[in-house]
């Protein structure tokens, strides 16, 4: 009888788990509950308008066709049992395996303040997207037919939660939406009056990257007219804004991007966890105890001896093609490899158009170059062809004619307080240019 190995997540770690995996003489099975693989690091842009959802996600069973040892089922775990080595699924059905790599990624984390989730936007997956993208263009909507001055500036205020770099994207790609692109496009309100907020509760934004490249990214947002607070503490948030230090700003939409939770992997496996909740792994990324089963990704804690990786698609990557190899070389008879190395091959993040900041080795880029570098990085790491013609088409028109051509809203916009629902762009495949 050929191994079982069950890989629980579709993410980076466990699509590069899968494909290490396909010559290997196992019977694999890839569990996840979308039916597809998305590429996070471009989800911003779908968020602010400027990529369709089907330009960064790609069909699982499409990008695993090759691989004809591999079973793909659409489906949700809730659960692992040990002894009886079993992965249990919400639907009741128990799958048996004889190794498990469990790559669930993260969630967003509101630090306690769970009552926040009913009020804030979080950017996780293309419904995420779907519904920023909904309630940014409908807030501009809204504005146009308002009478009342201060709701009208309610409408075109949007705070963004987190200086970290999905924080500054987000609050870069708003500030380009409302200052170019939709600059001439309204009579009634000038969305070049739109007031983007950054809070940040430390001391200066992107905190991983050196301090001069720190305070760059900050003199980038703040020529795109973002305000940057730092320093001081979200204390609520509601239906109509929120409250930073003891100063109250009404916004039409507040986007969380400040913390980070692992899934439960830790609880289903009883395993020791890090204060956010990932498994700390072993040198090989098994779970301490289990010498079958591995977390890799955002799921793991993995200390270099430097302190724990972070939480990065290139990380998730590594982990899993040396999960992958390691697995392959086991079930063949071969020595494995007994330690996992992760490459850093740098840091960056994107402020708008032109706008960047980036570590790669020791290296420091900012502004344009460091622009062109992020996207030959990101254009490279999607994993289908297709995908990286798509995206650069939609980024060379997008830089020459600073238009954006996913702007489609379908008849439904959010009302104050409440969020747009996922269907708001049901049939995302035939999206078409606005423009």
């Amino acid at each position: 009888m050929r191994p079982r190995i069950i890989i629980v997540g579709a993410g980076f770690g466990g699509i590069a788990a899968a494909q290490a995996l396909r010559r290997t003489e196992a019977e694999i099975t890839l569990i996840d509950r979308t039916n597809h693989h998305l590429f996070q690091p471009l989800l911003y842009q779908v968020a602010g308008a400027a990529l369709s959802p089907a330009d960064i996600a790609t069909a699982n069973r499409a990008l695993l066709r090759r691989n004809k040892n591999i079973r793909i089922l659409m489906a949700e775990v809730d659960g692992i049992d040990t002894e009886r080595r079993d992965v249990c699924l919400t639907d009741g059905r128990r799958l048996p395996f004889d190794h498990l790599i469990l790559a669930t990624g993260a969630a967003y984390s509101f630090f306690g303040n769970d009552a926040w989730r009913n009020h804030a936007y979080v950017l996780k997956s293309i419904d995420d997207a779907l519904a920023i993208r909904a309630a940014l263009l409908g807030a501009f909507e809204r504005a146009e037919q308002c009478d009342d001055p201060a709701e009208r500036q309610r409408l075109l205020t949007f705070a963004v939660v987190g200086g970290g770099p999905t924080g500054v994207e987000l609050a870069g790609t708003i500030a380009e939406l409302a200052r170019t692109t939709l600059a001439r496009d309204f009579t009634a309100v000038d969305p070049r009056r739109a007031r983007v907020v950054l809070c940040e509760m430390g001391d200066r934004i992107l905190n991983a990257f050196d301090p001069p490249l720190s305070q760059a990214a900050r003199t980038m947002l703040e020529s795109l007219g973002v305000e940057v607070r730092t320093g001081e503490k979200v204390r609520e948030i509601d239906a109509r804004g929120l409250t930073v230090g003891d100063q109250r700003i009404d916004a039409a939409a507040v986007l969380w991007a400040a913390g980070t939770e692992a899934r439960p992997v830790a609880t289903w496996l009883s395993a020791d966890a890090a204060r956010n909740g990932a498994v700390r792994v072993a040198p090989d990324c098994s779970v301490p105890g289990h010498p079958d089963i591995f977390a890799i990704g955002d799921v793991a804690s993995f200390d270099d001896g430097d302190g724990p990786l972070p939480g990065l698609a290139p990380v998730a990557k590594q982990q899993g093609r040396f999960v992958g190899r390691l697995l392959a070389a086991r079930i063949a008879g071969k020595p494995a490899p007994d330690r996992f190395r992760y490459r850093d091959y740098g840091t960056m993040a994107v402020i708008g158009r032109s706008r960047a900041v980036a570590e790669i080795g020791g290296f420091k880029l900012k502004g344009l170059v460091a622009w062109l570098a992020w996207s030959l990085v990101h254009l490279m790491l999607l994993v289908d062809f297709r995908s990286r013609v798509s995206v650069y088409v939609h980024w060379a028109w997008s830089w020459f004619t600073y238009g954006r051509g996913a702007r489609l809203l379908t008849g439904y916009a959010p009302g104050p307080g409440e969020k747009p629902r996922a269907a708001v762009l049901p049939d995302i495949e035939a999206e078409v240019a606005a423009e």
